[in-house]
């Protein structure tokens, strides 16, 4: 029974396994942030394009001439649930006039 070795990790390995998790946590963890942002970025981009179509949708069902404004109340109604689209990035997202592009307040969210 002397002869018996105990088993387990020592300290050094222990220590060595979670410098190298760090080592990688390090490495991924920006490509992760710009991913999420690339990813938001795009998701605002679209909900731009929808506000879009819906102002190009009641403007033909109201025949509305060209750079009159519409209320997103109204724009509301066109759109799915009956909710106006909000930036995932937290920027305020203006539906503008009939000709001009809808916009958002965070730099490079545009169509």
């Amino acid at each position: 029974m002397k002869n018996q070795k105990k088993q387990g990790f020592t300290l050094v390995e222990i220590m060595i396994v979670v410098m190298i998790i760090g080592l990688l946590a390090a490495i991924a963890l920006p490509s992760f942030k710009k991913a999420r942002d690339e990813a938001r970025e795009k998701s605002c981009i679209n909900s731009l394009r929808l506000i879009e179509a819906a102002k190009d949708q009641y403007a033909i069902d109201a025949d509305i001439a060209s750079g009159a404004t519409i209320a997103d109340s109204v724009l509301q109604d066109y759109m799915k649930g009956e909710t106006m689209p909000t930036c995932p990035s937290g920027g305020t997202i203006s539906a503008n006039a009939v000709d001009t592009s809808a916009s958002c307040t965070v730099s490079g969210h545009a169509l």
